[in-house]
């Protein structure tokens, strides 16, 4: 088990990281998504909106359920990561 207050601050900053990337491919109207080949895959809100919004759910739903247990766990109603 590690500390709780460092399994919290991993936990708030990965989730908010995650809405970060979330936030500005919404701005931008593109998000990263993976590799397709040898280059990377960013599904673009004009030319294929049904991914964009896919992926762009996937990291909203991702980055919240983040900062949720983070800050359930600095409630202590969650219990700390685990590493083993």
């Amino acid at each position: 088990m590690m500390p709780a207050w460092l399994s919290i601050l991993v936990l708030l900053g990965f989730g908010s990281g995650i809405l970060a990337v979330a936030w500005n491919g919404w701005r931008s109207g593109e998000l990263p998504a993976g590799s397709k080949g040898l280059r990377a895959y960013r599904p673009d809100r004009d030319e294929n909106p049904v991914a964009f919004h896919f992926f762009f759910v996937l990291y909203v739903c991702g980055g919240i359920a983040l900062c949720v247990w983070g800050l359930l766990e600095l409630g202590g109603m969650a219990p700390p990561l685990r590493w083993r």
